[in-house]
Parts: C-alpha cells; structure tokens; sequence
C-alpha cells in the first residue's frame, strides 16, 4: 500500500510567493492609471489654453490668457506637477488680418512617481502641443 505525501502547509508556501508578484502588480495597476489621468489632464489643459490664447487680441495678453487658463485647469484636475513648462507660440498675431494665422502651445509636466514605491523614475514627463487658428478677420496686435 503506497502511502501519499502529506501536502499540509504548501497554500501557505504558495501564498508567500505570489503575494510580492500580486502587490506589483497592484502598483504597476495604479501607476498606469496615474499617468493616463496626467496624460489626458495635460491634454485638456493645452485645449484649454491654446483656446483662451487664440481669443486674446495681442500676443501678450495670448500668453498671459494661456498660461492662467493651464494653471487653473491642472489645479481643478488634481494634477500635480513637480515642474511646469508652459510655451505659447504667438507668431501668428504678427501676420496682418484677412490671413490665416495659428496659436501653438505646448504644455509640459513633470508628474512625481517617487511616492508609488515602484522602481521608476522620480519624475515623468508628459507633454502635448496643440494649435488653433486665429480669426482671419479680427485685427491683431
């Protein structure tokens, strides 16, 4: 009569070695869904200020618009970024009414990862640039 191994306390032994994987996991999970959120917040907010830019008269007052409008919608949308770079291309109100003219801005943010206890870098950047056309008929300044 053959006799079967005792196999008491092997869930345990299993449980002790997938639990680190599983806790990884967990983290990649939510370090992920950090930077998407920061990834689509610094998207809406180059929409916002590319908007509020191309409805100013003069290149300064696109600038100061732009750069109000990105700060407000970052702090509305929870984001914190460790640095922000906010370029306002304002080329466009040089050229004369009656021709087509564009806004560009580019927004950048250096989110904190150090916090998640993952093995990444300290910071991540994300950035995006967008641009909006300038009323061909309105004078500009």
């Amino acid at each position: 009569m053959k006799r079967r191994r005792d196999e008491r306390g092997s869930a345990a032994v299993e449980v002790a070695l997938l639990a680190p994987v599983l806790g990884l996991m967990v983290l990649a999970v939510i370090f992920a869904g950090r930077v998407a959120v920061a990834r689509q917040a610094v998207q809406s907010a180059t929409t916002d200020a590319v908007r509020a830019a191309s409805l100013a008269r003069t290149a300064d007052d696109a600038k100061r618009s732009a750069n109000r409008v990105a700060d407000a919608a970052l702090v509305n949308q929870d984001v914190e970024c460790a640095t922000t770079t906010l370029e306002v291309d304002t080329s466009g109100f040089r050229r004369p009414p009656g021709t087509a003219a564009t806004v560009t801005v580019t927004l950048t943010c250096e989110v904190a990862t150090a916090d998640l206890s993952l093995p990444v870098p300290g910071t991540i950047r994300i950035e995006h640039s967008m641009s909006s056309p300038l009323d061909v008929y309105r004078g500009r300044r």
